[in-house]
């Protein structure tokens, strides 16, 4: 139940930028960036990593948008998604992204968590510094929208269909288009 008066039609993070445009905009901006900008790393991948973090979170309304969002654009669909959010150290991804997985979750216990080992693991795998940027980046950015999400007690739908529908919309227009009804 949201801890204040959101438009129930709207789930998750779409309610809380929908009551507070002035910060969805910049919010919706990084998103916009971390995730569907320019990157060596696919969008399905950045997805991944946001997904992940949101997971071990344990931010229900994120976690099920970002896995959604992310089976949308990677071929393996949902089946990888969940092996990654399972055991990411056994998911068929690339050797690239198996190392940048285990420096988002270092980020997500906190920053100081993140060592020498994981940057050059992540080097070694062929990680650029621009990539290890955004993999933190993105790891962080997910520990503040979890906290947004899950402090205001933003609804997180039951249904799947709900997280499909969003990542059809997501795909097809990014981050920067409002939500319907906002």
């Amino acid at each position: 139940m949201p801890h204040i008066p959101l438009n129930a039609e709207l789930p998750g993070i779409s309610a809380l930028f929908a009551f507070r445009p002035e910060t969805a905009k910049p919010l919706g901006e990084l998103a916009e960036v971390l995730l569907r900008g320019p990157s060596a790393l696919s969008r399905g991948e950045r997805e991944l990593i946001a997904a992940r973090v949101s997971h071990l979170n344990g931010c229900r309304f994120c976690t099920a948008s970002h896995a959604a969002f992310a089976a949308a654009q990677l071929p393996e669909g949902m089946a990888l998604v969940d092996q990654v959010r399972a055991d990411p150290a056994q998911a068929p991804v690339s050797p690239k992204l198996a190392a940048l997985l285990p420096l988002a979750d270092a980020v997500q216990r906190g920053g100081r968590e993140v060592e020498e080992r994981h940057v050059k693991a992540a080097r070694a795998a062929g990680a650029t510094d621009t990539e290890i940027h955004d993999t933190v980046l993105i790891a962080a950015a997910f520990c503040m929208f979890n906290r947004y999400v899950d402090g205001l007690g933003a609804v997180a739908p039951e249904a799947p269909a709900a997280y499909e529908a969003m990542a059809e919309r997501i795909v097809a227009h990014g981050y920067r288009t409002p939500p319907a009804g906002s």
